[in-house]
């Protein structure tokens, strides 16, 4: 084996351990409910909600149907980051180097079927996410994590859509705070609440809002 391929090798199962340490949802999880509320600082909209094993939201007593759509959206948006998917499934077609280091991580520059996506990891975090997805660039990057003692939840980031050609903005910079909860003791761990706000090009914040997720229980347990 060559020293590249050594080092193609080291890198992998760098990424692989910050890969394999995101907390995702057990083979068995049956869904779960709960009450739900949307508000963006002048008015509430509340309501509840169920999530199947599928990841199908259902939302009921919200007739206002952007509101309705953004809750499903928030709730099926988590949900799908939860779906446990082996490394080999996710990335066995691509290839991974090391890029430079700084402080919000060590860089690993993706080649093959993603050529041209890239990752920083630091502490077996994935602290930056660079990624082409349908025509776009996107660019996460995590600011603060909830460890679960089953891996961690991303907590505080920034999500970011640029042009891939240009890098110029194509939306507004949206920031999350996300705070979880485990269902029971030894989990689901579950969104209890979410807020976003964007920056506008001049800097100034806008647009917050607010998901909050109470009451909750699993599916399981009132079959």
């Amino acid at each position: 084996m060559s020293s590249n391929e050594v080092r193609e090798e080291e890198c992998t199962n760098f990424f692989k351990a910050a890969y394999e340490n995101r907390y995702t949802w057990e083979s068995d999880f049956s869904g779960y409910e709960g009450n739900c509320s949307w508000t963006d600082g002048t008015k509430e909209i509340k309501g509840t909600f169920s999530l199947g094993k599928d990841l199908k939201a259902t939302i009921n007593d919200i007739d206002d149907e952007q509101i309705h759509k953004s809750i499903s959206s928030q709730l099926w948006e988590v949900a799908i980051h939860r779906v446990r998917r082996t490394f080999e499934h996710t990335h066995g077609q691509n290839t991974f180097t090391f890029g430079d280091k700084n402080e919000i991580g060590l860089e690993i520059i993706v080649g093959g079927k993603n050529k041209g996506d890239k990752y920083r990891i630091k502490n077996d975090i994935v602290t930056m996410v660079y990624r082409h997805i349908h025509g776009n660039l996107i660019v996460i990057l995590t600011n603060e994590v909830i460890h679960t003692g089953n891996g961690y939840l991303s907590k505080s980031y920034s999500s970011q859509y640029l042009d891939p050609v240009s890098k110029k903005n194509i939306k507004e910079k949206s920031f999350y705070q996300d705070n979880f909860i485990p269902l029971f003791r030894e989990g689901p761990w579950v969104l209890a609440s979410r807020s976003i706000h964007q920056e506008s090009v001049e800097g100034s914040f806008s647009n917050k809002q607010v998901f909050s997720f109470s009451e909750l229980k699993s599916l399981r347990s009132i079959q």
